[in-house]
């Protein structure tokens, strides 16, 4: 319809809501358990293999479709602000791309989500303290084990004193088995004061 933008109102009410934000014990904060000190994890949508979600981030992350992320941005940030949090979200980190990843395709995936996240949060949005040492290939066709073995000490920090206490909210598009943004956590947690928080766009049914 002439008003609709990147999804038509048909779309958008089959949308596989997750509502993890009303749930503090949801299952995407499971997945850290043990591994991790996270003050929050959440995730949007619900994500299943030839379905709307999976048709969505394909064209995010592959066709170059950026506002995609900004129409799930724009639609969670909302969600995001009945958040009841102790320590509120200081600074929207996106996982980073390796510069070669980042030159392969054009853009982070990620970048449009949470900029989207930060202007309605009126929170910054910052790409420059974490960033991604080593170049890897797709995590998505590794086993579990081959990506925890291939994950770790990937990506480092940027320890300047003006990043310490602060309360990052990292972004990323689809929660899987945690193995990335369990790396990208403690890379984060090396600078003196620092909390950790993760929203991702969707995640993946187990």
């Amino acid at each position: 319809m002439t008003n609709e933008t990147v999804l038509c109102t048909n779309c958008r009410h089959e949308m596989p809501l997750t509502q993890y934000h009303l749930d503090p014990d949801n299952q995407a904060v499971k997945k850290f358990y043990g591994k991790v000190e996270v003050e929050h994890v959440s995730a949007f949508l619900y994500f299943n293999k030839q379905g709307i979600v999976q048709e969505l981030i394909h064209n995010l992350k592959y066709k170059g479709h950026e506002e995609i992320g900004t129409v799930l941005g724009n639609w969670h940030a909302e969600d995001l602000k009945e958040l009841k949090l102790k320590n509120p979200f200081d600074v929207i980190i996106p996982v980073p791309l390796h510069p070669r990843k980042f030159k392969e395709r054009g853009y982070n995936q990620v970048t449009t989500f949470g900029k989207a996240l930060s202007e309605t949060l009126k929170i910054p949005f910052d790409n420059s303290i974490l960033y991604r040492k080593k170049y890897s290939k797709t995590q998505s066709k590794k086993n579990l084990l081959g990506r925890s073995e291939n994950i770790e000490n990937i990506f480092d920090a940027n320890l300047s004193e003006e990043n310490e206490n602060k309360h990052f909210l990292i972004v990323d598009d689809v929660l899987t088995t945690g193995a990335t943004l369990e790396a990208c956590s403690r890379a984060l947690l090396k600078i003196p004061g620092a909390k950790i928080s993760i929203v991702c766009m969707a995640m993946a049914n187990s």
